[in-house]
C-alpha cells in the first residue's frame, strides 16, 4: 500500500509539472498592452471562436435589436475607434453588435473582435462619447487577450487539480486555489480594459471623461446593495473611476 502510494505521489507530480511547463511556454509578451501573459489560443483561433460563440450568444440576449439606425450608431463609433488606434494594426476582426435585451444592463467581447452591447444599457447612455467608452473598453478585452489567456489559466489550474487527484486526493482544494486566481485576474482584466478603453477613446478625439460617467451609470443601476468588490469578478465603479483618471493623466488629458 505504501509502494501504491508512493507512485500515486509521483503520477501526481509529474502531471502538475508538466501543465507547469505548457502554462510557462505558452507566456509571450503583449504588445498593446506589454504585459507577459500565458496564451491558450493564436489570433485565428480566437477569432474562429468569436465567430462561432456569436450567434449563440446574441439569442441568449433575445436576438439582435431591431433598429437600424441605432445599429448604425454603435458600427460607426465601433468602426472609428478602431480605424484611430492600435486595433486597427492588430489581426482582431471587429464587428459590434445591439442585443434586443431591454432588462440587462451589460456590454462584453468575444475572443477575435466580436463586440456587444446590450439596449438595456445603451438606452442609458447620454451620448456618443459614452458609448464610445463602452466600445473601448470592449476593445480593450480583445487587444488584452483576456479571454485566451483566461482559457490558458483554466487549463493549467485543472491540470493542477488533476494531479493532486491523482497524488493525495485534494483536487477541490486547489482548484479552490485556481478559482479564486481567477477572480483576482478578472478584477485586473476589467482595468487593464478601462485603461485601454481611455487610450482608444482619446486617439479617436472622444472625452475619457465621459467614460466617469458610464461608470455612474453602471452604479445607479447596480444600486446601494451591489455586491462588494472581493465578491465580484469586477472591480467597484468607484475604484474604477479613480483607476480612469490615473489613465487619462496618463494619455495626457487635463
Amino acid at each position: 500500500m505504501r509502494g501504491s502510494w508512493k507512485i500515486r505521489i509521483i503520477i501526481g507530480l509529474l502531471i502538475v509539472a508538466f501543465g507547469y511547463f505548457k502554462y510557462c511556454s505558452s507566456k509571450e509578451i503583449n504588445p498593446y498592452t506589454g504585459k507577459e501573459q500565458a496564451i491558450a489560443l493564436d489570433p485565428q483561433e480566437e477569432i474562429a471562436m468569436g465567430l462561432q460563440s456569436a450567434p449563440q450568444i446574441a439569442q441568449e440576449y433575445g436576438g439582435l435589436y431591431n433598429n437600424q439606425q441605432m445599429q448604425d450608431q454603435v458600427d460607426i463609433v465601433g468602426v472609428k475607434l478602431v480605424n484611430a488606434s492600435v486595433a486597427k494594426d492588430s489581426p482582431y476582426r471587429y464587428e459590434f453588435h445591439l442585443l434586443a435585451d431591454p432588462n440587462t444592463i451589460n456590454a462584453f467581447a468575444l475572443p477575435g473582435g466580436q463586440i456587444f452591447i446590450t439596449y438595456a444599457l445603451y438606452s442609458k447612455l447620454e451620448n456618443e462619447d459614452q458609448l464610445a467608452g463602452v466600445l473601448g473598453h470592449e476593445i480593450g478585452h480583445v487587444l488584452g487577450r483576456h479571454s485566451s489567456e483566461r482559457i490558458a489559466e483554466t487549463d493549467f489550474w485543472q491540470t493542477v487539480a488533476q494531479g493532486a487527484n491523482v497524488g493525495a486526493d485534494a483536487g477541490n482544494i486547489v482548484a479552490g486555489i485556481g478559482q479564486n486566481k481567477l477572480l483576482t485576474n478578472g478584477r485586473g482584466d476589467e482595468l487593464e480594459s478601462d485603461d485601454l478603453g481611455v487610450r482608444i477613446m482619446m486617439k479617436a478625439g472622444y472625452d475619457p471623461y465621459e467614460m466617469i460617467d458610464v461608470m455612474e451609470i453602471l452604479k445607479a443601476a447596480a444600486g446601494p446593495s451591489r455586491v462588494p468588490e472581493f465578491q465580484s469578478t469586477h472591480p467597484d465603479p468607484d475604484n474604477r473611476i479613480e483607476k480612469i483618471r490615473e489613465s487619462i493623466k496618463k494619455y495626457g488629458g487635463q
